[in-house]
């Protein structure tokens, strides 16, 4: 688990270099590079210092569920970069997600969130923790209208995803935090997409943040993993309990995978944004292409707001072709270069067909509400050379 002492120490370094020095303290052994503490508990001095690391009167080791080195190394290393006390690693994003809930939630409570969010989390929330007495409303990302006026008295949480998947929609995150704190609830805010290279939500206000370790933190699409970051309260207490005895733990492999991801986070990020708007620009002069949703473009409905939110336009490009799934369908299998997956935040070019995969579950009416269309194509853009990317879509076959 992060600790703000370590955070503090770090701060007074520039982004690029907490990104890669952050967190590691060496061990006896001097070593340059991050070790991987491959084990599952430690051994104690004595009785007495075992019984006082159970007791938390002593910091240290316990055991791997909830206390290893190298998942506390990425732990410091990602609060440092999001400007936060504590994180949580966790197995997935989804975990993350769920031990947030978990620590913070109660039967009774109410959450609002934005219903242009991630399919999985709709599903979370909808499906699974409703059964224990906690009531979801959904609203529209940019109208604080209706965030406003979906707040009931027991509402303890929002929750947003910006920019959101797949449609790159983006929320006011600093005025959403003032109607939170107005009333005493919680701001959670999912930072997938830009990750703290490109955004920080809790400079903007929000309490709490949300990130799948497997996109871009990693960057080269080799393992799975989650992370909350805030206060030591809200993280460091009650996200971490559920840590400690519901398990939903990150190994330290994968900690190790994503700290040398979190290493070249700030340039990769860049370059991806950088190839991100090309091809967003390139798209939108296409015959074949009848909308582009990316937010670095002047016809994105909250382009101002990203411009001023964000450092940089982010590596996702949604777009929709003339002739419905058929043709969008055509043009995925036609690929040769980029990967058909929906994952997404790789160095690698992906495509995805959203009402078909990562919202495929939900049902058309949810899917339609939200402009999620069968002529929507999503591609994550990754670092090859742009003209290959472009020549790989052959737009030219649907005209």
């Amino acid at each position: 688990m992060g600790t703000s002492k370590a955070n503090r120490k770090a701060q007074r370094y520039a982004f690029a270099t907490r990104a890669i020095r952050a967190g590691h303290s060496r061990t006896n052994e001097g070593e340059q590079a991050e070790p991987i503490f491959t084990t599952s508990s430690f051994v104690f001095r004595d009785a007495a210092q075992a019984a006082a690391r159970f007791a938390y009167e002593e910091a240290g080791n316990v055991y791997s569920r909830f206390t290893n080195p190298t998942v506390r190394t990425f732990e410091q290393r990602l609060a440092s970069l999001e400007g936060g006390e504590s994180c949580v690693a966790t197995a997935s994003g989804m975990a993350a997600i769920l031990s947030m809930c978990l620590g913070l939630l109660r039967a009774g409570d109410h959450v609002l969130t934005s219903r242009s969010i991630f399919g999985s989390t709709r599903l979370l929330f909808v499906n699974i923790m409703s059964r224990f007495g906690i009531e979801f409303d959904f609203v529209p990302l940019d109208d604080l209208d209706a965030w406003r006026d979906g707040i009931r008295n027991n509402t303890r949480l929002m929750f947003l995803e910006t920019p959101a998947n797949p449609l790159t929609e983006v929320g006011d995150i600093a005025a959403l935090a003032e109607l939170a704190h107005h009333r005493d609830i919680l701001l959670a805010v999912d930072n997938c997409f830009c990750t703290p290279a490109l955004q920080l939500p809790l400079s903007l206000g929000a309490d709490l943040v949300i990130h799948s370790a497997t996109k871009y933190l990693d960057g080269q699409g080799r393992c799975v993993g989650g992370a909350v970051v805030g206060n030591k309260e809200l993280v460091g207490e009650a996200v971490f309990g559920v840590l400690r005895s519901g398990g939903p733990s990150m190994s330290p492999f994968n900690a190790w995978v994503f700290l040398k991801g979190l290493e070249t986070l700030d340039l990769r990020m860049r370059a991806i944004s950088d190839n991100a708007t090309q091809l967003a620009r390139w798209l939108s002069e296409q015959s074949a292409v009848t909308r582009v949703f990316y937010p670095g473009l002047a016809t994105h409905p909250q382009y101002a707001l990203a411009k001023a939110q964000q450092h940089a336009p982010g590596g996702i490009v949604s777009f929709e072709v003339g002739g419905g799934r058929e043709a969008a369908w055509r043009l995925i299998d036609a690929t040769e270069l980029l990967s058909i997956t929906a994952n997404l935040g790789d160095l690698k070019s992906t495509i995805t067909h959203p009402a078909t995969t990562t919202h495929s579950r939900w049902k058309p009416e949810q899917r339609e509400a939200v402009g999620i269309t069968e002529s929507l194509i999503r591609i994550s853009v990754g670092l090859e050379d742009i003209s290959d990317i472009q020549d790989d879509l052959h737009l030219d076959r649907l005209t």
